[in-house]
């Protein structure tokens, strides 16, 4: 989640310099073994590169996208490996040493030799698709089968072992993705405490925003975030329970698309909520985030609720790309979730102003009237739900996990309390701890209740009534400072309905307050990804608004 703790509550470090050789040999924490990097460089000829960034040297691939790469495989200017070898690079001299993001837990040891044979495969048979050969960086919720480890970024699960690549990793793999390495998060995705730090994790520390280096990514796919702006790689995978995908992609300058429950898998992936979770894209573009999307949908046997995506998913995504995509859609401005933030409001009525101009026809205000009402039978859900599901999780680990249940997990946290909890708790764990199965009534009641208020009382009640496309907010304010005596500083934001519903939201660049990036979020019903991403596309077309981090080490408030 976003905040899973802080947006269930009210709502959802450790810098240090890691010498080349230290990085090239351990992990954070748990010793993980890293790949080591290669001498080499992109090959071919380089392009007029732009004006170094302060304290970090511009790369070639600096906002290259993904059909950037696969049209310089064709033409034989790059190979996956030069791609992978850069990027690597790269991660050395941004997220280890200089600004030193730490966005990035670990580097998969393989990624080169799987780099070498899909470059020997794209020679023989060509590309698989447009994925082939580019570099992806997932999130360290999400099982790989390899020599990475999988642990929520939780020292508690070093040296797990998972017996199988979560789907939608076989998924990346099938489409010819080179998996990069695991990106560092807000522990256990932020839902250990209400008090949390957004983008702290016991075993990987702190990750950094790239645009001021004091404040937050948000989270809880906070190393995804900074990694992608930071052009660390291309896309990477984050997951979501209650914005986080969207508000860390606001906070990072990117797109990120939240799909409805049950387009992508969540089979091998460290669960918070079956009902909320899912995992989706992050991005520089919305292009790269629907073709990434396309590429991990699919029906999965081990996860029901993916069966009602059949006749529904894309394998690709990008056909719905149009820059005239607003002429005549009626969108709804949900004005509840505007007025956290004056300069917000500004960035957002600006944005408005472009959809009109774009052929929008807009209804505004057009409020969601249960805004609000479900905010605690949410937590209480997801309560319920994180016992039971990541009991279940962990047990198919198998008898030779660090940990089996929640209860050991939360033990575990005591036993280490100056490593794992040197600056919030674990109270969240404990409430969920303390909950009972999936058949209380208090339970029953909370999960109706969402799914009414949210649903037919909410998006879809909104939607009716004034036969709307789409609902557009402002995504999120803009980065805080990162605090680790008060926690975060959630001022407002507007995941919570779309998240609650399990239903489809994208935020894409919609302007800067002080030079920290600011998004607008356009989410409907379920199934409506196809229309969502034609919004944001034309949107982004419109206007782009993305500019690239400039790694200070405070905001520019004279901008």
């Amino acid at each position: 989640m976003k905040d899973a703790a802080n947006d269930a509550a009210s709502t959802d470090r450790h810098d240090g310099h890691i010498s080349r050789r230290s990085f090239l040999r351990t992990g954070f924490s748990g010793g993980v073994l890293m790949a080591a990097l290669p001498g080499g460089m992109l090959t071919g000829e380089t392009s007029p590169l732009p004006d170094p960034l302060p304290g970090v040297q511009a790369s070639e691939l600096d906002e290259k996208t993904i059909g950037d790469l696969a049209e310089g495989m064709k033409s034989g200017r790059y190979t996956g490996r030069s791609i992978t070898e850069s990027y690597i690079a790269r991660i050395e001299t941004t997220d280890r040493q200089g600004p030193a993001l730490r966005s990035v837990i670990e580097l998969n040891p393989d990624a080169l030799s799987i780099a070498d044979g899909l470059d020997r495969e794209r020679k023989v048979k060509g590309p698989r698709g447009p994925l082939h050969g580019i570099p992806v960086l997932i999130k360290d919720n999400i099982d790989t089968s390899d020599r990475m480890a999988t642990t929520a970024g939780s020292l508690a699960l070093v040296g797990s072992k998972p017996p199988d690549d979560a789907f939608i990793v076989k998924q990346l793999r099938r489409a010819g993705a080179i998996i990069l390495g695991k990106t560092n998060l807000s522990e256990w995705a932020n839902i250990r405490s209400n008090h949390s730090t957004s983008g702290w994790s016991g075993r990987g520390g702190l990750t950094k925003n790239p645009y001021a280096l004091d404040r937050n990514t948000s989270g809880s796919s906070s190393g995804s975030a900074a990694a992608v702006t930071a052009n660390l790689c291309t896309v990477a995978v984050g997951t979501e329970t209650d914005g986080s995908i969207v508000s860390p992609s606001s906070i990072n300058g990117l797109v990120g698309i939240k799909p409805t429950v049950g387009l992508l898998s969540r089979t091998g992936i460290i669960p918070i909520s079956h009902s909320q979770d899912t995992p989706g894209p992050m991005a520089r573009t919305v292009r790269d985030a629907a073709i990434l999307l396309g590429a991990l949908t699919g029906i999965d046997g081990e996860d029901r609720a993916t069966g009602e995506s059949g006749g529904k998913a894309l394998a690709d995504y990008t056909q719905n790309l149009d820059a005239q995509g607003l002429k005549g859609v009626r969108i709804g401005v949900v004005r509840k979730y505007f007025g956290f933030l004056d300069k917000v409001d500004v960035v957002i009525n600006r944005a408005l102003e472009v959809l009109k101009a774009q052929g929008a026809v807009l209804v505004d205000p057009a409020d969601i009237e249960t805004i609000g009402k479900f905010d605690d039978t949410e937590n209480t859900v997801l309560l319920y739900e994180l016992k039971t599901d990541l009991n279940a999780y962990l047990a198919r680990l198998g008898p030779g996990a660090p940990v089996h249940t929640l209860k050991e997990i939360i033990e575990y946290n005591e036993r280490n309390r100056s490593r794992e909890m040197p600056y919030f708790a674990q109270e969240m764990f404990l409430k969920a701890e303390a909950k009972g199965a999936l058949t209380e009534k208090e339970y029953l009641d909370a999960l109706e209740a969402n799914r009414r208020l949210s649903r037919k009382e909410g998006i879809d009640a909104v939607m009716d009534k004034f036969n709307l496309d789409a609902l557009v907010a402002p995504t999120d304010g803009p980065a805080w400072v990162t605090d680790f005596i008060d926690g975060d500083h959630y001022i407002g934001g507007s995941s919570t309905a779309a998240a609650v519903a399990g239903y489809p939201s994208v935020t894409v660049p919609a302007g800067f307050v002080f030079g920290l990036p600011v998004g607008i979020s356009f989410f409907g019903r379920a199934w409506s990804e196809s229309t969502l991403i034609r919004m944001a596309y034309a949107y982004e077309q419109a206007t782009h608004n993305r500019r690239g981090p400039k790694f200070l080490a405070t905001a520019d408030l004279t901008l």
